[in-house]
């Protein structure tokens, strides 16, 4: 809310135009503002305008105020007219037969020229000047904003750059302790000259701090992106690239013909990255400090579903038409699939939503906050940019984006949460209480040739970033025996590398099925590690640096304008200039050609080594984990959910597949997450289960499942249901969750009788009579089938430890020929034949022109099919809607990669009562 007195603190510099002709504040406002004090009067062809601007007027000679002419435009056309009255209704929450007063009479409230504005106001020209005059006097310009940086990290009397190089040096120490390399040497003192003369050691200093504070609060943290190029980044702790065994190119960090603040993204493990922004909210205080905004756009989904409701089509339409396009295919908001929900295309209404919800792609949505980008200032940051309280509590957020910082020139720390941290984490501590062994990032052992050999047989489900379908199909034709196996592997599979035609000429060169060649000796260096292909945005620029004359800062312009060259056509210059300097080194003008094509492939989706590196990071460790320790670390994964790319019934049944005994949920043994029991196995040697937690349970809140852990550990197991709810306070609806979940099996009761048991208690744990807890009374229940305990298991923990459900019509399946995923890797190639699975994930690249992708789940694990386009149309509910699939088709094998292209697609049902397993859908 805005006060008066607000306005009376805060006016220095302000004009202040009175749109409304209400004299109830006239006098205050006036002598708040003084002669910058003005009425609008605006003229929108509207039945009640006459007598808005005879009061305007009136108001204006009374109260001694001028008059200014102003349109207060809401749309830039008036074609734009419906669409605000549709965002006026989403605003408000009303449909259009409610808005009444609420939309505008006509379409008048668009941008006028200079010519409609004379005609409108050709009887008070002295407002119109005045509006000129307005417009002049506002010269603002974003460079007259000073901003600094803070500086309370200096110790008192030291300055910044000597600062800064005692902290590398004991860095290097530290990194180093046999003595640190001289290339390396020699880049620091590069990249410290740098810095100095762009002042930017404040900055360095502040993230080192940062890293500091969650190392020291045990908090697994480590930099990525453009900052891996940094070998100063990596003395401070900041990044993992050991400059000493990568190749590097600082400029694409830092460069002095950009002139732009550097941006290092440091990733914390995701459940605690708020510790550490609060760290930075009571370090520098919240008028200091804030986060970045992003602008959250209307995609098909979100602008068909406001749309829709706003025009007053009923729920159950707009949620059926929601249904039907694929998420981020907007350009699906066809007839066909109006007709598909049973609305008429032809119809007016429906002709005009379809309208509306195209125009209304790509509007802003609403304000939220970016992923972590963090602005520090010395002074106080709402005096360079306008800042509000976010709707999470404790932080505060600029309304201005990533694009707007960096034009402004400001300074930004991204503060990242990133799953994969938070898992490897967990397992070092389930290892150290389990095991009694200690490990670290830095202490796994390097180049295991084992792992190496789990992660070529794509045996890879739960391993960061190279999980995926795409990731998996491409490990056994890479067959990463090497660190820098790994650091291809995570950029190979990107739309950029793909659409540049970058990842077959790499295969075939690395399996020795054709030649490498370097089309000029300078290239050989900087592309030898990858077979005289270029894969990553440093290798363009040390390509433009070699054999093109640009200097590295002019490489780094390149690089940048890559990224929106379909935008600003600047690529376009910056190419030709490229194929000027290769052609002008002696280079041939099909190869010069052929780059420049390559470039723009990789434009928009361009992958920093360095970043592919600290990824690699990664990658490594958490296959070392998962081939070592599978249990630690499907333990950890599920303890860190949500993360990753596949559904938990995936990761446990994986698990299971690689020899971990899975538990299930007990409220005598269950923790709030998963845990590990020891047990002894039929050798005589010690093992650990998996003991799933009630984490995995639908419903059933944190704080509950804390409280009866906590409940159990102090006071002893639990004798009934109704002693659980005595002793816990937990309302009935937490208990009967638990009892769905089958969590009362050693109480000696069953999923059934305890959900009776559990409808039977009071409401909440206050109404029972003291001292009169009953044991629990369920009366002979029949018992449920074998397949509906899996549905139900499925319906209240999105898993099952029982079966899988393909086990209970495998019979009918293999009575149909239907093979297992197990058995295409054996099967002839160019042969038909039929999976069924579970559908785990669909997707649909934006570099698959159209291609549809599935992931199916069956008891021996996954099988992978292409359905194409032609075919997605055709069988589109069934892909759409049917959790579960039958396809029909041809199989396409070599070596360890197997695809079904599916020529015909059935749905399963396995039960009359429902099954919905959770999907990854066009993610």
């Amino acid at each position: 809310r805005l006060y008066l007195s607000d306005l009376a603190e805060l006016n220095s510099g302000l004009i202040a135009i009175w749109a409304t002709p209400d004299e109830h504040w006239l006098d205050d406002l006036h002598q708040i503002y003084s002669n910058r004090f003005f009425i609008g009067l605006s003229r929108h062809l509207s039945p009640r305008q006459e007598k808005h601007t005879a009061r305007s007027v009136e108001l204006s000679r009374k109260h001694r105020i001028p008059l200014v002419a102003t349109n207060q435009a809401l749309y830039h056309h008036p074609t734009r007219k419906a669409l605000q009255d549709v965002l006026t209704c989403i605003r408000e929450g009303c449909t259009i037969q409610e808005a009444g007063l609420r939309l505008q009479a006509n379409a008048a409230r668009h941008l006028r020229s200079p010519h409609q504005m004379e005609r409108l106001f050709k009887d008070f020209p002295e407002a119109l000047q005045r509006s000129v005059e307005i417009a002049q006097s506002c010269t603002f310009s974003l460079d007259m904003l000073r901003y600094r940086y803070p500086s309370e990290l200096l110790p008192e009397g030291v300055e910044a750059m000597v600062y800064l190089r005692k902290m590398v040096e004991e860095g290097c120490a530290w990194r180093y302790p046999d003595g640190t390399p001289e290339s390396v040497s020699m880049q620091i003192e590069h990249e410290l000259k740098l810095i100095k003369k762009m002042d930017f050691p404040h900055y360095f200093l502040t993230v080192h701090d940062l890293v500091r504070f969650a190392r020291e609060r045990g908090i697994l943290c480590q930099g990525r992106g453009s900052a891996a190029n940094s070998a100063v980044c990596f003395a401070l702790g900041i990044t993992s690239v050991d400059p000493a065994q990568s190749s590097l190119l600082f400029e694409r960090f830092i460069s002095e013909e950009r002139g732009e603040p550097p941006d290092i993204d440091v990733d914390f493990e995701h459940e605690r990255r708020e510790e550490v922004i609060q760290y930075l909210y009571e370090k520098y205080g919240r008028h200091r400090a804030a986060m970045a905004c992003t602008y959250v756009c209307y995609r098909g989904k979100s602008a068909a579903r406001d749309v829709g409701k706003a025009l007053g089509f009923t729920l159950e339409q707009v949620d059926a038409l929601s249904k039907t396009i694929l998420r981020g295919h907007a350009h699906e908001i066809i007839p066909e699939r109006f007709a598909e929900v049973g609305l008429d295309p032809n119809q007016k209404e429906v002709r005009i939503y379809g309208a509306l919800t195209h125009q209304l792609l790509r509007f802003p949505r609403h304000l939220s906050i970016h992923t972590g980008g963090f602005i520090l200032s010395d002074e106080q940051l709402d005096r360079i940019v306008p800042i509000e309280n976010a709707s999470m509590e404790g932080r505060t957020v600029i309304q201005w984006d990533k694009e707007d910082l960096e034009s402004l020139g400001l300074l930004k720390v991204d503060v990242l949460g990133l799953g994969i941290l938070s898992c490897i984490q967990k397992s070092f501590e389930l290892l150290s209480h389990h095991y009694d062994h200690e490990l670290s990032l830095a202490s796994i052992p390097a180049e295991d040739p084992e792992v190496y050999e789990m992660i070529s047989q794509a045996d890879t489900i739960g391993v960061f970033q190279i999980e995926s379908r795409a990731q998996m199909s491409m490990l056994p034709r890479l067959q990463p025996r090497t660190f820098y196996d790994l650091v291809v592997e995570v950029a190979l599979i990107r739309p950029g590398p793909i659409q540049g035609k970058m990842v077959h000429p790499y295969l075939r060169r690395r399996q020795g099925l054709e030649p490498v060649e370097f089309p000029h000796p300078d290239l050989e260096e900087i592309l030898a590690r990858t077979y005289g292909v270029p894969l990553f945005q440093e290798q363009v620029m040390r390509l433009a640096v070699a054999v093109a004359d640009f200097t590295p800062g002019e490489a780094d312009e390149m690089r940048r304008a890559m990224g929106s060259w379909r935008r600003t056509g600047r690529m376009h210059e910056l190419g030709q200039r490229l194929i000027d300097g290769m052609l002008h080194n002696g280079l041939s003008q099909s190869f010069a050609d052929q780059v420049f094509e390559q470039i723009k492939g990789f434009a928009e989706y361009g992958f920093p080594e360095s970043h592919a590196a600290s990824f690699a990071h990664l990658v490594y460790a958490s296959a070392y984990l998962k081939h070592y320790w599978p249990e630690v670390f499907t333990c950890a994964l599920l303890n860190a959910q949500p993360m990753g790319f596949y559904p938990k019934r995936t990761l446990v049944a994986d698990a299971q597949r690689h020899g971990v005994h899975v538990r299930p949920i007990d409220i005598q043994q269950s923790n709030w997450d998963c845990s590990l029991e020891a047990f002894t196995n039929t050798q005589g040697k010690t093992q650990h289960a998996l003991r799933l937690g009630m984490r995995m349970i639908k419903n059933l809140g944190h704080g509950h499942g804390l409280k009866i852990e906590k409940t159990r550990i102090k006071e002893g197991p639990f004798k009934s249901l109704a002693d659980l709810q005595k002793r816990t306070d937990l309302s009935r609806g937490t208990i009967e969750a638990l009892a769905t979940s089958d969590a009362f099996h050693s109480l000696g009761t069953h999923r059934r009788a305890a959900v009776w048991n559990a409808r039977g208690l009071p409401v909440q744990a206050d109404l029972l009579l003291e001292g009169a807890v009953q044991p629990d009374l369920a009366p002979p229940l029949p018992a449920a089938s074998a397949l509906d305990e899996v549905i139900a298991d499925y319906q209240s923990l999105g898993l099952s430890i029982r079966n899988h459900p393909l086990d209970f019509i495998r019979d009918a399946l293999k009575a149909q020929k239907v093979l297992m995923a197990k058995d295409l890797l054996d099967y002839p190639t160019e042969r038909q034949v039929s999976v069924a699975g579970i559908v785990v994930a669909r997707q649909m690249p934006a570099t698959a022109s159209g291609v549809l992708f599935l992931s199916l789940e069956d008891e021996s694990g996954m099988s992978n099919v292409v359905v194409w386009p032609s075919l997605i149309e055709q069988f589109r509910d069934e892909l759409l809607k049917s959790p579960v699939l039958l396809i029909h088709g041809k199989l396409e094998r070599a070596g360890l990669v197997a695809n079904v292209i599916a020529e015909k697609i059935e749905p399963i049902r396995l039960s009359e009562s429902g099954f919905t397993p959770r999907s990854r859908s066009f993610c």
